[in-house]
């Protein structure tokens, strides 16, 4: 699917006009949006915009990294938008030039059409040309990376509030999962940003160079937040495995000092065990209680002995 919208010398805005029409003289600027293209429209990038073949071929060929290329009277952007199901970046095309843009995505984009309802709804807009309309794309874009990182941030300030056990350490490993997921597709952009902001080729006028200073200023405050949440869920997995070889410790402590005390006990106990028949021992009328009164004085002794050294503490 391919729309058009031209906006005239008279400042009036042209839905869905015939491709020829856009070099009319009284055609001030538009933008042609290529919406999951067939075969035959993708074609168009060539046949009718003479666009150049790598940056055709980047169009086509799914995931570039976001990036930015200068060709003669126009820039190519490749942009990341983010599915907010999955997590997973998808890309969005975009030839910004004089006066026209052009955006091509080979899946449906919600950003691209709510910038196309926003320009129908506010004319202000039609004044300001395509760049203009290429940052709001991209803070669009950048604006729909919010809910997820704030989403993130709310499930492990929950998690964090509560005692960590199996289950919620696999909860924050899935969100750090997440995050991980959502890095990829944050940190590029922000590169992209920087590129757009220190490139010698791509010059932005003063008065619309603030407008891509603040998305800049956005994806550095996503990138530290991720970086933020992906400590905190370093720090709930240490606590936990912190937890669990103290409990871990307890348990062999409790171990070892049975094991101390049974040891002497059980080797008096294997040698009276040994059935011999000169064991002069066995005849004695007390020899059984005595025995255990030895294994008492024993076992009591060790006890004491592990209590000094602080192993009940």
């Amino acid at each position: 699917m391919i729309r058009i919208f031209a906006v005239t010398d008279d400042l009036e805005l042209i839905k869905d006009i015939p491709m020829d029409r856009l070099s009319d003289p009284n055609i001030k600027w538009y933008w042609v949006d290529f919406d999951s293209p067939a075969e035959e429209e993708a074609k168009l990038l060539k046949t009718y915009f003479n666009f150049h073949p790598l940056a055709i071929e980047d169009c086509l060929h799914f995931l570039q990294r976001p990036k930015l290329d200068h060709y003669e009277g126009y820039d190519f952007f490749v942009l990341h938008t983010l599915n907010q199901s999955s997590l997973m970046p998808e890309e969005v095309d975009v030839f910004v030039g004089h006066n026209f843009i052009v955006t091509f995505h080979l899946t449906s984009s919600v950003e691209i059409g709510f910038i196309q309802q926003r320009l129908l709804e506010d004319r202000t807009i039609l004044s300001k040309g395509a760049k203009y309309i290429y940052y709001l794309i991209m803070d669009k874009i950048v604006d729909g990376f919010f809910p997820s990182v704030y989403q993130m941030e709310d499930e492990l300030n929950e998690i964090e509030a509560k005692d960590a056990d199996q289950n919620l350490i696999e909860d924050v490993y899935e969100i750090r999962k997440k995050l991980l997921r959502l890095r990829r597709t944050i940190f590029p952009m922000r590169e992209l940003l920087y590129r757009i902001l220190n490139s010698e080729n791509l010059i932005i006028p003063k008065e619309e160079r603030i407008y891509f200073m603040d998305i800049y200023d956005h994806l550095l405050k996503l990138s530290e937040m991720i970086e933020s949440n992906r400590e905190m869920t370093a720090d709930i997995r240490d606590s936990y495995l912190s937890i669990n070889s103290d409990r871990m410790n307890t348990i062999m402590k409790t171990l070892t000092v049975m094991t101390s005390v049974f040891v002497p006990l059980t080797f008096i106990a294997s040698i009276y065990g040994m059935n011999f028949e000169y064991m002069p021992e066995l005849t004695w009328h007390l020899g059984y209680f005595g025995v255990l009164t030895v294994m008492l004085v024993v076992g009591s002794i060790m006890l004491i002995g592990l209590w000094i050294k602080g192993w009940f503490k």
